[in-house]
């Protein structure tokens, strides 16, 4: 399981007295634990590696747009904390697909439900998340499918 990872690669970073690692991997655990805390105050269970993958990619995106505001900023030092916070959670997630791997299963998705107009739309992103998260921007697929099924 995707925590188990965590902590043992949080587990190493304290021996081998990596700062950098050991504050983001504690910063990974903590947003896991909010997130279990909130779904269980929901009445649903901790949260699973599919949802893990979505936190971890919030938090990427969280950061990316920190390094934005700070090269604005001229912020150097800040921005390369965020880069390398930004490496180490890119670490957890599976190989992104390309943007033909991504054409090919917006196509398949299509196909699979049968989309003809916009309206479509969600249930061709459902099926996207559900069978490629993690592995996909979903804000680009979502850009993606509009224009395929709009045109």
């Amino acid at each position: 399981m995707l925590r188990d990872d965590i902590n043992k690669a949080l587990a190493a970073a304290l021996k081998a007295r990596n700062e950098r690692a050991v504050s983001t991997l504690r910063l990974i655990n903590a947003a896991l634990k909010n997130a279990d805390v909130e779904a269980r105050g929901q009445g649903r269970p901790p949260l699973g590696d599919a949802e893990v993958l979505a936190l971890l990619q919030k938090m990427i995106k969280q950061r990316q747009e920190s390094v934005e505001l700070y090269k604005k900023g001229g912020r150097a030092d800040l921005v390369q904390q965020e880069e390398e916070e930004i490496a180490i959670i890119s670490g957890y997630l599976p190989k992104q697909m390309s943007e033909a791997e991504m054409m090919s299963a917006i196509s398949a998705a299509i196909n699979e439900i049968g989309a003809t107009s916009i309206k479509d739309m969600g249930k061709v992103i459902g099926v996207l998340r559900a069978k490629h998260a993690g592995q996909m921007d979903m804000a680009k697929a979502s850009a993606l499918v509009k224009a395929r099924l709009s045109g």
